[in-house]
Formats: structure tokens, sequence, C-alpha cells
């Protein structure tokens, strides 16, 4: 096929989101954009549970202030595992740019979601992002 789409690397992922209903929307709009949702958590615990048991995951999305502690605990430890992360919160934390690959800040359109999504993974293939969504603070580089 002339125009079919490549595969995505980015495909499995980790919401870490206190907010019910910021959360509810998320998994629907990445789930209605072809992602599937590994979990939901509204826990730091439950969070780097998932990602120490191994449990395959692409993109972290976290939010700052979760139930029990930061986002940024999440991030730590996703890093440390090879898991590229991206916060997405109202007030992006200085020390995100050691351990995620961006920030985009809340509120945001579903499609800047997206965007952003699209923005790590070209960063992670090698390439530069196309179109960073005004709202979205990209920290990796490509190699």
């Amino acid at each position: 096929m002339l125009f079919a789409r490549k595969p995505r690397r980015i495909t499995r992922i980790l919401i870490a989101e206190d907010e019910p209903l910021v959360a509810f929307d998320t998994e629907h709009h990445l789930r209605e954009g072809g992602f599937e949702i590994v979990a939901t958590v509204d826990r730091v615990t439950e969070a780097v549970a998932l990602i120490d048991q191994g449990v395959p995951i692409d993109l972290v999305l976290a939010d700052l202030t979760l139930a029990d502690g930061s986002g940024i605990e999440v991030a730590r430890v996703a890093s440390e595992r090879g898991v590229p992360v991206l916060f997405v919160t109202g007030d992006c934390p200085s020390a995100a740019r050691a351990l995620a690959a961006g920030c985009l800040a809340k509120p945001y359109a579903p499609r800047d979601l997206i965007a952003a999504i699209d923005a790590i993974e070209r960063v992670l293939e090698g390439a530069t992002p196309k179109r960073l969504p005004a709202s979205f603070s990209l920290f990796a580089t490509p190699a």
C-alpha cells in the first residue's frame, strides 16, 4: 500500500494520573489514536511496581501530583529502566529535563497529546519532529 502508516514504536502506554476525569479522557483519546493502555494508576507505588515487574511499556505519561507522592519518582524509576516519560502536568518541574523526554502542559487538546507522543517517537528514531504543540516542551534530542 502506498500510503500505509508505518508501525509505531510507541504503542503501550502507562498512565499515572490522579484526576479520574483526566485519566478517563486520556485513556479514551489514546485508544482512539491506536495506543494500548497498559494500566492507569493514581499512585506512585502502583506505577513503580508495574515498571519494576518488567511489564512491556513504551512510554509513561506522568502527572506531577499523584495520590501518594510525586510523578518525579515514577519518572526516575522509568528513566533508570530505559522507559521514556512524558510529564503531563499544569506546572512542569525543573527536574523534568533530566528525567523525561518532554512535558505537556495541562490543559491540553487531545491532538496535542498525540503530537507530543509522535514527537518523542521521532526523536527515539533519530529524526527531527515535524510539529510541536505550543504547550509541549521537548527535552530529548535526536541521537
